[in-house]
């Protein structure tokens, strides 16, 4: 996504009605989900709230920056700092004065495995919202100046991001992992990358990529099922019924172990630590779900703060977290502390991951792990945004309609047995892959650290 902030016209509606996004925390069961169908067979989610007169859409298209082509990297990534940039008739200035003055919220952005829009109106520019994000979609322009400034923009965030420490490890790390996978990629493209992206690319790119039957939709808000089948076929009838046959390939991360070590002149080192980790659709997801609480994925009750933060006092933050992408599955971590402190941290959270996959974690900490997961998890429905944004990651990952219902059953049918088997199954220290930036004390570096825009 473009770097320039795309926050203005959501302060504009809290600046006329401050009260009117926020909900109030309701229980997963109190939240009613219609399928909504259009005539032309588009599908929606959609949860009805009439209570304030706003309206929060949320889309994605299934296939990201990891389908941009070699030697384009970015393009996804372009694209979505584009397509509001003038539309149909209405160029830039145009298009961004319509969102502007009726306080619309129009933004997109571009993942690894998908292309995600949200919009945001008041019920009564519902007509203008649509139709504004019906030409982003099916009209995009692409006219020589805002591809221009929009591509300095992303050049000057690359020039920015190769001196920041946060992005040079995450990026080696995907590097490192997936050194022949478009997953190794980085998904805003490389100075040399972004320049040879072409207008005749980003044309290409949504005449491919956006199509009805790779598109999810959710919607919160004040609108009627009724009204919503209509716009749906408004909106979304004039793109592509099907997608360019396209897929990423399956992969297997490279985690066998192993350290790289990028030397920089800083008071503190940043580290970046994982291995192979579990789908989502994997039946033993909610098992690893609780067992990554345990670990590192609970905060200040977690083994590894417990550990290295709490006892030690050895580094600023440590933590873990599951993450499944689509075609390759991750359980990582990260820990920040003084460079004399990262051998002893890093001594601490292998100590840590083995134990855990060794002994697993106690009935205790199950219990307490579920007891947090199911009753924190309403604290997700504090606003309208929030819950559409919920809708299509829910249509995403096949999770099924009724999943705010089911999904706290989920972590409570974990069982202390569960937990123990999966985290045997999940966690090895041997093969932790760990990056470094910094000046580590004791840390010798046994693979060497690849080029990041090459």
């Amino acid at each position: 996504m473009k770097p320039r902030s795309r926050a203005i016209a959501a302060i504009l509606i809290l600046a006329l009605i401050p009260a009117l996004i926020l909900t109030a925390a309701l229980p997963a069961r109190a939240i009613e989900v219609q399928r909504v169908i259009s005539a032309g067979g588009i599908e929606a989610w959609l949860v009805e709230d009439h209570s304030n007169p706003i309206i929060f859409l949320d889309l994605a298209f299934r296939g990201g920056a990891a389908l941009d082509p070699a030697g384009k990297e970015g393009l996804a990534n372009l694209v979505s700092g584009l397509i509001d940039e003038g539309a149909g008739e209405l160029d830039s200035q145009a298009f961004q004065g319509r969102l502007a003055e009726l306080s619309i919220s129009l933004s997109f952005s571009s993942g690894r495995d998908t292309f995600s829009g949200e919009m945001m109106t008041l019920t009564e520019n519902r007509e203008t919202a649509f139709e504004l994000l019906r030409l982003a979609l099916t009209e995009a322009r692409f006219d020589d100046e805002p591809v221009a400034r929009i591509r300095s923009q992303i050049l000057a965030g690359l020039a920015r991001d190769s001196q920041n420490p946060k992005s040079i490890v995450g990026r080696t790390m995907s590097k490192v992992l997936f050194p022949e996978h478009a997953y190794g990629r980085p998904v805003s493209g490389t100075p040399a990358t972004v320049p040879a992206i072409t207008a005749d690319d980003l044309r290409r790119f949504v005449a491919e990529r956006f199509a009805r039957d790779v598109m999810v939709v959710g919607v919160v808000g004040d609108i009627a099922a009724e009204e919503l089948a209509r716009r749906l076929d408004q909106t979304f009838l004039g793109l592509p019924k099907t997608a360019v046959p396209a897929e990423v390939a399956e992969t297997t991360p490279d985690a066998q172990g192993g350290v790289v070590v990028i030397e920089r002149d800083m008071p503190q080192s940043i580290v970046a630590f994982g291995h192979v980790g579990i789908a989502r659709d994997d039946p033993d997801y909610y098992a690893a779900y609780v067992v990554n609480y345990i670990l590192g994925g609970g905060g200040f009750s977690s083994r590894l703060y417990a550990e290295v933060r709490e006892k030690r006092g050895l580094a600023y933050s440590v933590y873990s977290y599951l993450n499944p992408l689509e075609r390759a599955a991750l359980v990582m971590g990260g820990v920040a502390t003084q460079n004399g402190r990262v051998a002893e941290s890093l001594e601490l959270i292998r100590a840590e991951w083995r134990r855990m996959a060794e002994a697993g974690p106690s009935e205790t900490e199950v219990h307490d792990a579920k007891t947090y997961l199911t009753g924190s998890f309403p604290l997700r429905f504090s606003s309208s945004g929030r819950i559409s944004g919920m809708l299509a990651g829910m249509q995403l990952h096949h999770l099924g309609i009724d999943y705010l219902e089911r999904r706290n059953g989920l972590i409570e049918a974990v069982t202390l047995e569960d937990a123990r088997r999966v985290a045997a199954r999940l966690y090895d220290a041997d093969k932790l892959t760990v990056v470094v930036i910094g000046r580590p004390d004791g840390i010798t570096a046994t693979r060497p650290a690849p080029p990041l825009d090459g």
